[in-house]
């Protein structure tokens, strides 16, 4: 009877083992599927966000190099300076 009851606590246990490593695989599982789903809608604010960006910095650029023709080097360093620093946020 003792023995019986040995073989039913390491059953037991080993199912138990099984039963935890089964949930942590499944959570991990859950968390890959949705997560990545979840930030592929940000994809089209983050174009957005960057067409923004590509316009303003094409603005200050065409600024400082008129600065720079005029003969208005500060001025030119200081607007192509904030064109370099937006792609640098």
């Amino acid at each position: 009877m003792l023995k019986v009851l040995e073989i039913h606590i390491v059953l037991f246990t080993l199912i138990t083992k099984q039963r935890k490593h089964m949930k942590k695989i499944v959570i991990t599982l859950f968390l890959v599927l949705f997560t990545s789903s979840v930030y592929a809608g940000s994809c089209p604010m983050m174009a957005k966000s960057l067409d923004d960006k590509i316009v303003e910095a094409q603005t200050l650029r065409d600024q400082g190099m008129a600065a720079h023709d005029a003969g208005d080097h500060a001025k030119s360093e200081e607007l192509l300076g904030k064109a370099m620093e937006l792609f640098k946020s």
